[in-house]
């Protein structure tokens, strides 16, 4: 068992549409990431992990990315504009995870189209039907190469529809090296967009999000339907680039400062 000051707000940034396999019980979140099982609740000032203190130091402090200040970039976005200030306020207690890019690139290509408790039965699936067992019961997530030597059938117990075809493009080409995941991180952002997208069936929104959530290019800034409404609303005359370097955090700071506290205004 670990305890840390509260440095973020566990409802806020694991209910905010970046991450699958994390569902709250009571008062107890409870996830997968990396193979490891873990619960995590916050008592009064304290978030309390459920494992131990190496595992927290291995894992979980850089996968709740702990040692990024968000305050500071919280004061730098607040700055910008009057409801970017009132969305930091009120959303503030948002991280964005550092999850393994292979399986952020699939969640989100899986996402398209689906609701949330399809997307994570999807998922589940696929990690009991072809992921390698680890520990307390659960599944790896597949590997690309593993993806790659499935067939349209094998993927059919997982009930994903047309999304079947687009993971498997995926896998192919990761497999093959016509797209690099090492690399994306170092590339300039366009340059990743474009080589994610050609994988069948990514376009640019599902890139987007493969960037922030899975590769943690905190300047990516995915745009659906809630962020198109935003941006048309209250930032008429600016692009996604304005942003600057946070333009992810900004982001994800709108959507839920929009989505639950300033929906009426839509």
């Amino acid at each position: 068992m670990v305890r840390i000051p509260a440095s973020f707000d566990p409802d806020q940034t694991l209910d905010c549409g970046q991450s699958f396999r994390w569902e709250k019980t009571g008062d107890t979140w409870q996830g997968v990431a990396f193979g490891r099982r873990l619960a995590l609740k916050q008592e009064g000032e304290e978030l309390v992990f459920s494992c131990t203190p190496e595992e927290f130091e291995s894992l979980w402090r850089e996968y709740f990315d702990l040692d990024t200040n968000y305050n500071a970039i919280r004061r730098e976005l607040s700055a910008m504009d009057p409801v970017l200030e009132k969305a930091c306020a009120y959303a503030g207690g948002i991280r964005i995870l550092r999850q393994e890019p292979w399986e952020a690139l699939c969640s989100f290509i899986i996402s398209q189209n689906n609701n949330i408790p399809r997307i994570k039965g999807i998922i589940q699936r696929l990690c009991e039907t072809l992921g390698e067992p680890a520990a307390d019961g659960e599944f790896l997530f597949p590997t690309p190469q593993r993806m790659a030597s499935s067939s349209l059938e094998e993927l059919a117990p997982l009930r994903a529809g047309f999304r079947a075809k687009y993971l498997l493009s995926a896998a192919r080409l990761v497999t093959e090296g016509k797209v690099d995941l090492q690399a994306i991180p170092h590339m300039e952002l366009e340059k990743a967009r474009e080589t994610l997208m050609l994988i069948h069936g990514v376009g640019p929104k599902v890139a987007e999000c493969a960037l922030l959530y899975g590769f943690h290019r905190l300047e990516a800034f995915p745009l659906d339907v809630w962020m198109k409404r935003v941006m048309e609303r209250w930032f008429p005359q600016k692009k996604p680039e304005d942003f600057g370097p946070w333009a992810g955090v900004a982001q994800q700071y709108l959507f839920h400062y929009i989505r639950t506290f300033e929906e009426e205004n839509l």
